[in-house]
């Protein structure tokens, strides 16, 4: 079994900071398809902050300055570094990533952690 795991979500006030990690299992992160993605109750998924092909990153204009996406393969995980917090913000949070398997490490498999919720109010 081969899966991505979001942590490090939870309450915080308006201007706090959070930071995110995406641990994968089963298998490792390859390549640079990885990103963030947030979905607010009754709204659509939305972008938060990508890694491009090139290893550069990409950010929603909302969180541009306050968002930091990063990566450790040493520990198999993705970070989203989240500061300056806003209500607007609340939602849950979810990674995604190719994955090799270690069951058969010919396979990239894209995938989807099961989300982490993050809440900003007073």
């Amino acid at each position: 079994q081969v899966q991505l795991v979001e942590s490090g979500g939870g309450w915080v006030q308006p201007g706090g900071s959070l930071r995110l990690s995406c641990a994968a299992s089963g298998g490792i992160i390859v390549g640079n398809a990885l990103g963030w993605y947030r979905q607010a109750p009754g709204k659509q998924r939305e972008l938060v902050a990508t890694f491009t092909s090139s290893g550069s990153t990409n950010y929603a204009d909302s969180v541009k300055g306050r968002f930091t996406i990063s990566r450790d393969d040493a520990k198999n995980t993705l970070y989203l570094q989240m500061n300056n917090l806003k209500p607007e913000d609340t939602a849950v949070y979810s990674c995604t990533a190719e994955l090799r398997p270690d069951y058969d490490v010919s396979l990239v498999i894209p995938s989807w952690g099961q989300g982490t919720q993050v809440t900003v109010s007073s």
